[in-house]
């Protein structure tokens, strides 16, 4: 009888080593995965940081800068409305002629509508 109670300890001692043993394991890979996440996860935020540079370097030999593209649409506008005032100076004369003459020319008639009786 003794044998088969030091035969069940062994069991029980070789089932408990075994099971720290799948503990452990499991301990190890979590931990590999973990690690394996945060590599993955490095990679991900360096391949994205070169992207953005690669990014910014293409914007900015292809655009120009932020401010480039703003001086250059302040200077066309500057144009365009110098000549808009331009156009105004040449043609303001004709424009305030036609408008007096239209209005200053008044001819009178009796309106179609209109019954005289008589």
């Amino acid at each position: 009888m003794a044998s088969q109670t030091h035969g069940i300890q062994q069991l029980l001692a070789a089932e408990k080593k075994a099971a720290e043993r799948v503990k452990e394991a499991r301990t190890r890979k979590a931990r590999r995965l973990k690690q394996a996440k945060d590599e993955a996860q490095a990679e991900i935020e360096a391949y994205k940081q070169e992207r953005e540079r690669q990014f910014r370097d293409f914007e900015a030999k292809h655009l120009g800068s932020k401010e480039g593209v703003a001086a250059k649409i302040d200077v066309d506008t500057k144009l365009k409305i110098e000549q808009m005032n331009k156009m105004v100076m040449q043609n303001k004369e004709n424009v305030i002629k036609t408008l007096l003459d239209l209005v200053s020319d008044i001819k009178p008639t009796i309106h179609k509508n209109l019954r005289v009786e008589g």
